[in-house]
């Protein structure tokens, strides 16, 4: 069990990515601090994945959600090991008819919450003295362009150079940063489209677009110690599409 006595903090996660990424450090032997805006939904996944699952609701762009994470993340060992920054939203606009009300809430929700997630996750690390790992949620879409989509893509390309960004910082404390950079996934939201996984079953490489798990399995290798020499990177997770980046939009 890779990750036994150690804990974690994943936000977003109560369902898609994050939910499979907190099943999956439980089966590992972690103890998980998960986080959901949604109250109820962060309830009913930590009952799903049993004892060692914490469920603390809330906003993980706002500081106080950020240090109830954080305290309750320390309240099972002593020590914070994993902050995953999964958290995020997408507003799809145009840039010509995009609302400053949408930029700032994804510019909030997306990069403030990674960054402060970070500092406070970072800061109880260097107080410990035992290091660990933080990881952020990237996308393909901060490599490639992405029809209505720019704000959201400019935050995700600066999750990946905030990792990079983030080795001169933390380093020396033996902490980690990385970003984990998904494709087309499925997803309880992607799947609401009929059309989805036969789309993107077409236009990935590997001829299907990642489940779940993929993304997961990903993220857990790198807040691992088989990973204890990666830091600063972003890892592409998408069956090959950034490499042809076929468009979804052409007939």
């Amino acid at each position: 069990m890779k990750f036994k006595d150690q804990s974690a903090i994943v936000t977003g996660a109560g369902k898609g990515i994050g939910l499979e990424i907190c099943r999956e450090l439980i089966r590992e032997g972690a103890r998980v601090v998960l986080n959901d805006l949604d109250e109820k939904l962060a309830a009913e996944a930590a009952r799903a994945l049993g004892p060692s699952c914490t469920p603390v609701p809330g906003d993980a762009s706002n500081p106080e959600i950020i240090r109830q994470l954080v305290h309750a993340g320390t309240s099972f060992t002593g020590r914070l090991d994993i902050a995953i920054a999964n958290a995020g939203i997408t507003l799809f606009g145009g840039f010509m008819e995009y609302k400053r009300e949408d930029f700032n809430r994804v510019m909030e929700v997306n990069l403030a919450g990674t960054f402060f997630l970070a500092q406070a996750a970072a800061r109880q690390m260097k107080q410990q003295g035992s290091g660990g790992a933080l990881l952020f949620m990237s996308s393909v879409t901060g490599h490639q362009a992405h029809k209505n989509l720019g704000a959201y893509g400019m935050t995700k390309a600066a999750i990946e150079l905030l990792a990079r960004n983030l080795v001169l910082e933390v380093s020396g404390f033996g902490i980690r940063v990385n970003a984990i950079a998904p494709g087309a996934t499925k997803t309880e939201r992607t799947l609401e489209d009929p059309d989805y996984t036969p789309l993107w079953s077409r236009l990935t490489p590997i001829g299907r677009p990642a489940e779940t798990s993929d993304i997961a399995r990903a993220a857990l290798f790198l807040v691992s110690e088989d990973a204890r020499h990666i830091t600063g990177q972003t890892l592409v997770v998408d069956g090959g599409w950034t490499a042809v980046s076929p468009s979804p939009y052409e007939k």
